[in-house]
């Protein structure tokens, strides 16, 4: 079926918003472009720290060029006074004629505000052009308003039969080089990067981008650790100043322990406890309440069973490498309780391509 304009001119917002991913929270990564007469003129997206908007930086560039153009935003525009003046005031100061919206703002600050503005303007609105596509895209805001927690993106790399490392305890590396390269391409459009403490302590990890042309992108670092047990000389600590560091740990976490981590620079973050572990409901609130909307996450096995156990899964992607462990290994996934196949969480496979010599697989969860 061949695709509308305002489809094809869609689909040029969302990849122009695309490019603040990781960058604009607790903004949405929002692209916008401004057509005149078949042409662009303006086109623009969230930039870093989530300001200027898309639709300032579009009308920018168009100038003048914007009276009478249509405007295609990803998300509807803002109409509240924030550290920027409205985005719906901003078009209709520019003369903008006709506004395509793919989907709404849920934030009850906006929530169909955007949209009243324009039409009282005088201006044609129309939203839900491509909206799935944009409701993925901003995935992470959305779910932000609406849940109260970050969208997650839960990493899952193993052997042919679902393992991780051998019987000694060997796991580097399963995987191969482009491979890890993508991951921290993944990790590079994210807000943050999060494991849990099994895994601080065993990988000493640096959770950082080591990639090409992207080396400015510093998502944030964060480990659920109760006890804060990773040690305050690991890699993670030594460079919290250069980078942010967050430390969710439980009310049982030592003073001496609290003040050694205080020393490193990283965020200290308390959290409610269920028993040996950090409650995921707690620790992903206060995660979102400082503005996180997508994180990453990375293990181990226990953290990566809680959060598919909890729902909390938005998006796994599987690595496959080819080598075989066997039955004494160690699984990917710690315990989930599954007593029974209809009780079991599933997922709908989206995609699967080939990077190097591994099979990467994208789900989403299944719809009941």
């Amino acid at each position: 079926m061949q695709q509308s304009d305002d489809e094809r001119w869609m689909h040029l917002a969302l990849a122009l918003g695309a490019r603040g991913l990781g960058l604009t929270w607790p903004n949405p990564a929002v692209g916008c472009v401004i057509v005149k007469d078949g042409r662009v003129v303006g086109r623009g997206w969230t930039q870093p720290g989530g300001r200027p908007h898309a639709e300032r930086m579009a009308l920018d560039q168009a100038t003048t060029a914007s009276n009478g153009a249509t405007a295609y935003v990803t998300l509807e525009p803002c109409a509240h006074l924030g550290k920027t003046p409205p985005c719906a005031n901003a078009l209709i100061d520019a003369g903008i004629a006709r506004v395509v919206a793919a989907t709404g703002d849920p934030d009850t600050r906006v929530a169909g505000k955007g949209f009243a503005a324009l039409r009282a303007a005088g201006i044609k609105v129309i939203c839900g052009v491509l909206e799935a596509e944009a409701q993925q895209a901003n995935i992470g805001f959305l779910t932000r308003i609406t849940q109260g927690r970050p969208a997650i993106t839960l990493k899952l790399a193993s052997s042919l039969d679902g393992k991780i490392a051998t019987c000694s305890g060997e796991s580097q590396w399963i995987t191969g080089v482009d491979a890890r390269q993508y991951v921290h391409y993944l990790r590079a459009t994210h807000d943050a990067v999060m494991v849990g403490s099994g895994t601080s302590l065993v990988d000493n990890p640096s959770l950082n981008v080591r990639i090409n042309g992207l080396e400015q992108r510093k998502p944030v670092r964060i480990v659920l650790d109760s006890t804060l047990s990773t040690p305050p000389d690991s890699i993670l600590a030594k460079t919290a100043h250069a980078s942010d560091v967050w430390m969710c740990h439980g009310p049982n976490a030592t003073v001496q322990a609290q003040a050694d981590w205080g020393q490193t620079g990283a965020v200290l973050i308390e959290c409610a406890q269920e028993g040996a572990y950090l409650s995921l409901t707690d620790a992903l609130a206060n995660i979102a309440n400082k503005g996180i909307t997508r994180m990453f996450c990375e293990g181990g096995g226990k953290l990566a069973a809680s959060l598919i156990k909890a729902g909390f899964v938005d998006r796994l992607i599987s690595f496959t490498a080819g080598v075989a462990i066997g039955p004494d290994g160690t699984p990917n996934l710690g315990p989930l309780g599954v007593t029974t196949l209809a009780k079991a969480p599933r997922f709908t496979l989206v995609s699967q391509r080939r990077i190097g010599g591994e099979l990467m697989s994208e789900w989403v969860p299944a719809r009941s």
